[in-house]
């Protein structure tokens, strides 16, 4: 009986992240794997890590791909994901509205220029710097015309 009430509060728990679409697991249809989804997921995950502390390595972009690949290979890591508590705002934001939190704009835009700064100061050629800086401002722009979350009601 303790059993079915503990299954019940967690079942009601969860409640709150299932408003969305049910992740997809492969189908038959699907020319690629579940354990190629896994791959993917898990890599990116890494990458999205890694990029945590070396500049110039997106974070963001690896995660929201992690997310992708999770929801058509393990639901339980897609889950996951949403529960986060650093990842999943930003997970559930792009998967619902195809948006990013101004927060996170700006996050992304000054590491940007630090890494930018970086760049400049490394170098061995101005022009491999200005390719870099010149590919980062082109994620930038394309950043801040993306839509923003609604805001939250209550």
């Amino acid at each position: 009986m303790l059993v079915l009430v503990l299954e019940k509060a967690r079942n009601a728990r969860l409640a709150g992240f299932m408003l969305l679409p049910t992740p997809t697991p492969t189908t038959n249809t699907d020319p690629m794997p579940r354990w190629l989804y896994l791959a993917i997921a898990y890599v990116c995950l890494g990458l999205g890590f890694i990029g945590i502390f070396v500049p110039g390595l997106p974070t963001t972009p690896f995660v929201l791909v992690a997310a992708w690949a999770a929801a058509r290979g393990s639901a339980r890591l897609h889950l996951w994901l949403h529960n986060h508590a650093i990842f999943g705002p930003m997970v559930r934001d792009w998967e619902r509205h195809q948006a990013v939190s101004r927060r996170a704009k700006w996050t992304a835009t000054l590491t940007m220029i630090g890494c930018g700064a970086i760049f400049f100061l490394t170098s061995p050629r101005w022009w491999m710097a200005a390719i870099g800086c010149g590919i980062m401002a082109v994620v930038a722009v394309w950043l801040w015309f993306r839509p923003e979350p609604p805001a939250a009601v209550g």
